[in-house]
């Protein structure tokens, strides 16, 4: 679960919140009903979501999760998981009373350990969780998986340089220049594309 709570909370702390809960279910699917993590990451996706429903002016939306949240992340005290959760009860008591409270007071930073993550503070595990999420609203979704299936052979084969791991990491951490990184990213995919189809040819 560790990549991807840092993922989802660096998502959130960059003001992603339609797609922070994103990494989060990424671990959350896979739990059993009896894993005691299973419920916080539903809190955690709950909040976030309800405070997109409010940046769209969805207030319905946002009450209705604000009430939900909490139910969740009952029985875990002011944190779990290193996550400081007193700050998320009591914006989630905010956005029950009046969900445009987003409009006058921003949500509160998530902290892991006390560190408030960003995506630049991402391992290479939750850079890929990170990519992955934001290119479904991109539309970079084919792109990126080709790119993070060519970082990671790169990487169990040795290659510590790879120009794909360079590649996601800056289509994470640099959200202005994601054009011209999917161009030089598209021309590299194409050339490993073609190389890999030259050398099925040669044992075909």
């Amino acid at each position: 679960m560790e990549a991807a709570l840092r993922a989802g909370i660096a998502l959130y702390n960059a003001g992603q919140y339609r797609i922070a809960h994103d990494a989060w279910e990424h671990s959350w699917i896979g739990m059993s009903g009896a894993d005691e993590r299973k419920d916080f990451l539903q809190g955690l996706i709950q909040f976030t979501v309800a405070i997109h429903h409010a940046t769209v002016d969805n207030a319905a939306g946002a009450r209705s999760l604000a009430e939900k949240a909490p139910t969740y992340l009952e029985g875990y005290g002011d944190g779990f998981a290193g996550v400081d959760l007193a700050p998320v009860r009591s914006y989630l008591g905010a956005l029950r009373e009046d969900p445009s409270v987003v409009d006058r007071r921003d949500p509160p930073t998530l902290t892991r350990h006390g560190e408030a993550v960003g995506l630049e503070d991402l391992d290479f595990d939750g850079t890929l969780l990170v990519a992955d999420a934001i290119a479904e609203t991109e539309d970079d979704e084919e792109l990126i998986e080709q790119a993070i299936e060519y970082a990671q052979a790169d990487l169990e084969a040795g290659d510590e340089g790879s120009q794909f791991v360079t590649f996601l990491f800056d289509y994470v951490r640099q959200p202005d220049a994601r054009g011209i990184i999917c161009q030089r990213l598209g021309e590299h995919v194409e050339r490993r594309m073609a190389r890999d189809e030259d050398v099925e040819g040669l044992f075909g």
